[in-house]
């Protein structure tokens, strides 16, 4: 059990500098704690700071083949270690033994992933309007990178941020959730058994109102990736443009599901179940709207209520278990004020809506799953994130009203639509206003090997993984050098105008 000296700083654990600590406690026994945590203040945050740029010269200089192979070995351990996390995952937010693991996969692939592109073309050579001028241009790291994460994906989203930053030669200072210190305390502990130098990553645990904050203030920091709520992302964006810092933002989403009525109705029905309830709702990406066909509806309905009525709700490390609690109380009060909504704004709940209390249940924060019939596109549960096991039918007429329904809010992360009709399916492509777009497949399902990201209020245009998971952390450097012998001045657009847009002239 970690004892207080959570705080990682220039490879060192220590206590919060005023002496401060907060419990992490298990989500389906708030009886449990996990351990003690530093209660990190202004002070760590600037101790932490100044270690990351102090270790910065030195960690940018290092091939990239060199900071790759850190990545690679810290994929190798996450592997040794993939069930213990997953465990401790389960434990300290509440995820069911299965995703849990496949939290900790994604990690793994992307330690690999990062890793590939250590020998991978950094830049690109272009070809000068000039003689005897080399033109090139490519990615540097921006320095010192302030990493905020939620509690959700607790090894999964760090990986997606920490990998690529390092890997491209900046320092970073990682803020976890307060919700979730014991797992980014082992994900530290991995990195530092797979070689991370002193000062490279520096940990400090605490609350975003705090920790956090300071974070996004300290003048040594060059760029924010935050993933949270839109309200806290709203304003770290809008405190970071003050201060001309760059910023990543991936926020909230309100997702939806399309079920038209060619689908095969069994598979719509299993992916609409997995992408509303899997992590007890509590995804970025979970389908809290479906959309679906009126003359399907009736037999949808049917089908899926009575599979979301039979999820088995519980604690995580039992193989039974579905659903397992949401992460604290605070979040099972806002669940239920939300069915309570729907209720009052005319949707009806058709199972779940209540808050289990009985049994196994009275010490955790469970959440019954909940399904809501008679919804329509206007209400707040159908505009607003709720972050549980809550999800509204919302009937349509044709592929046109669903298309407007699904895109009718001010979030774009994630549209799924369930068709066979190969034309159906291409439409909904162009016309989801989402950064993720699925066919014949749940909301929720991203490989690290493509960008994961929203439109709208869902983000500020960034975008993680893929290709272009360093893009928030470098910046492109152009290269011109002259080599010719003659010692004549050369100008652009100036000196060439009008030869080069001439062809040559035929002998």
């Amino acid at each position: 059990m970690y004892d207080g000296r959570t705080n990682y700083i220039a490879g060192r654990w220590r206590a919060a500098s005023n002496g401060a600590t907060f419990p992490s406690l298990n989500p389906a026994n708030t009886e449990q704690m996990i351990g003690i945590f530093a209660r990190s203040g202004a002070e760590d945050v600037r101790q932490a700071v100044e270690a990351a740029e102090q270790a910065y010269p030195q960690w940018s200089r290092v091939p990239k083949p060199e900071r790759a192979a850190l990545l690679l070995r810290m994929g190798r351990l996450l592997e040794q270690n993939k069930e213990e996390l997953a465990r401790l995952m389960v434990l300290e937010m509440g995820k069911v033994l299965e995703e849990a693991q496949g939290d900790v996969q994604e990690a793994i692939d992307m330690a690999y992933y990062m890793a590939g592109f250590g020998r991978m073309p950094d830049g690109y050579v272009v070809p000068s309007e000039r003689t005897d001028i080399y033109c090139a241009a490519r990615r540097v790291p921006v320095g010192v990178v302030g990493v905020i994460t939620p509690w959700n994906f607790p090894i999964a989203i760090p990986s997606w941020k920490i990998f690529p930053a390092l890997l491209a030669g900046n320092t970073v200072v990682f803020k976890p959730s307060e919700e979730t210190p014991g797992l980014a305390c082992r994900f530290v502990e991995l990195l530092v058994e797979a070689g991370l130098p002193n000062g490279v990553l520096n940990l400090v645990t605490g609350y975003g109102s705090e920790a956090g904050t300071a974070l996004v203030e300290a003048s040594g920091v060059r760029v924010i990736s935050f993933t949270g709520s839109t309200a806290v992302g709203k304003q770290i964006a809008a405190r970071c443009g003050e201060q001309m810092k760059r910023v990543s933002c991936e926020l909230g989403g309100k997702n939806a599901i399309l079920v038209l009525d060619d689908a095969d109705l069994e598979l719509a029905c299993k992916g609409a179940l997995w992408g509303a309830f899997a992590t007890s709702g509590q995804r970025c990406t979970a389908a809290s709207r479906i959309l679906v066909q009126r003359n399907i509806k009736t037999r949808f309905l049917q089908a899926f209520v009575e599979r979301a009525a039979g999820l088995h709700v519980g604690f995580g490390l039992d193989p039974q278990v579905e659903v397992g609690p949401v992460i604290n109380r605070q979040q099972l009060r806002r669940v239920h004020e939300y069915v309570a909504i729907g209720q009052q704004e005319g949707a009806r709940v058709v199972t779940g809506g209540s808050v289990l209390t009985e049994g196994d249940y009275a010490k955790g924060c469970y959440y019954a799953p909940t399904v809501f019939d008679g919804a329509t596109p206007q209400m707040r549960i159908a505009q607003e994130e709720i972050f549980g096991p809550v999800t509204a039918i919302i009937e349509v007429s044709d592929l046109e009203e669903a298309l407007a329904a699904a895109n009718a809010t001010a979030y774009g992360l994630s549209l799924s639509i369930y068709t066979t009709d190969v034309r159906k399916a291409f439409r909904a492509m162009e016309q989801l206003e989402a950064g993720l777009v699925y066919v014949n497949l749940p909301t929720s399902g991203a490989e690290i090997q493509l960008p994961f990201g929203g439109m709208k209020h869902t983000g500020n245009g960034s975008r993680e993984a893929g290709w272009v998971a360093m893009d928030y952390c470098t910046e492109w450097k152009s290269v011109y050098v002259n080599y010719s012998q003659a010692s004549e001045l050369v100008r652009a657009q100036i000196d060439t105008a009008g030869k080069a847009s001439h062809p040559v002239e035929r002998q």
